[in-house]
């Protein structure tokens, strides 16, 4: 996760889910049409947050959905909660 974080040319979106997670299901369409939109200029990832623990603490996830923002690896952007496609896009948006 760390190394496609780090190589990555482009910046990188993350949706930390999971499956049990109702607003993460309702916003899983808006996060397909993100990934369509934006491809070839953004890498957009689903990460579900009880498979890769982990992770998701190291990154302090401590509500679901979460959508970040990487570039370089690094943090850029972050939104806790459910959100429509314009609110994401423009979470993406602000690091391109």
């Amino acid at each position: 996760f760390r190394r496609t974080l780090e190589d990555a040319e482009v910046p990188v979106f993350v949706d930390f889910y999971a499956d049990w997670c109702g607003p993460c299901k309702a916003m899983a369409p808006h996060v397909d049409e993100l990934a369509a939109e934006f491809q070839g200029r953004a890498l957009v990832a689903k990460l579900d947050t009880d498979a890769a623990q982990a992770i998701s603490q190291g990154l302090g996830i401590k509500g679901i959905p979460t959508s970040i923002v990487f570039v370089g690896g690094k943090e850029v952007a972050r939104h806790v909660g459910a959100t429509q496609v314009l609110g994401l896009r423009q979470l993406l948006e602000s690091s391109l």
